[in-house]
């Protein structure tokens, strides 16, 4: 299977998306319909659609979505983590149609301002019942955030944790090797995994040449086996197009073997999330 970690739809007709008020080009609807004449052409069996606002009625829409779209074959939810009953949300959210969808729990910790957000106990218990319930944690963080998720990663090592957009890196040469460092003590653990995705929009220009020396620490750090192709569309089309996100991740990977590159377009994301044929 070719897969597609992370992407997003959203019907402005059902909720505002408010995060687009500013950004005319991302302020409509985006169906997975618009988006399957590009998994089409690329071949892609399968994607994990991921949440965008922190409100309890988007993730049911998500898992019907799931029920109703074979191509969908999983969901990365929200709860509100610093609820007493996150597990008993989670097994309510499972009892739902496409519930069996569910592989995951996402909040937007880049949208919080305390850089160690991450680290206080009551988001660290619901963390922990994301876990216990069998689900991912996805970590969607600001590069002043990444280090105490690199120490929320190495503190609760039963919880298995998808750093989305290789932890939202600025491609500026003073930052790579800071961010390296994070990285390289993130993938000591061997419960977490990145997602190559988001990489486009965090330069201007962007180029195969810029991205590649942080596409190689993933590679060197983590390896293909906990690594895995997200286009993060329809974000991405701040910077580009669905053809030109999945052609320069597949150049910045074209010099591993085929099993390994097998490994990051769809064998990563099938192990870690459960997706099946």
């Amino acid at each position: 299977m070719r897969i597609d970690a992370h992407h997003h739809v959203w019907d402005l007709a059902a909720r505002e998306q408010p995060w687009t008020t500013d950004i005319p080009l991302l302020r409509r609807t985006f169906t997975v319909d618009e988006l399957r004449p590009a998994l089409r052409a690329h071949r892609i069996d399968a994607t994990v659609v991921v949440q965008t606002l922190p409100v309890e009625p988007e993730t049911p829409e998500l898992l019907r979505l799931a029920a109703a779209d074979p191509q969908v074959a999983a969901v990365v939810g929200w709860v509100e983590l610093t609820a007493p009953d996150v597990g008993d949300r989670l097994a309510r959210l499972r009892e739902l149609p496409g519930g069996e969808a569910l592989v995951g729990v996402r909040h937007g910790v880049q949208d919080e301002a305390d850089p160690d957000w991450l680290l206080r106990p009551e988001v660290r218990r619901g963390i922990a019942a994301v876990g216990a319930a069998g689900l991912v944690y996805e970590l969607l963080v600001r590069p002043d955030q990444l280090a105490a998720a690199v120490r929320t990663v190495e503190d609760l090592p039963d919880v298995r944790f998808v750093l989305d957009h290789a932890g939202n890196p600025e491609i500026l040469p003073g930052e790579l090797p800071p961010w390296t460092a994070r990285l390289t003590a993130l993938a000591a653990c061997p419960n977490a995994a990145v997602k190559l995705s988001g990489l486009v929009t965090r330069t201007a220009p962007w180029s195969a040449a810029a991205l590649r020396p942080y596409s190689d620490v993933l590679l060197e750090t983590l390896g293909p086996d906990r690594l895995m192709f997200g286009s993060d569309w329809p974000v991405c089309l701040l910077a580009a197009g669905y053809d030109e996100v999945i052609g320069v991740a597949e150049e910045l990977t074209a010099a591993l073997s085929p099993p390994e590159r097998a490994a990051v377009f769809g064998a990563t994301a099938a192990d870690w999330y459960g997706i099946t044929a």
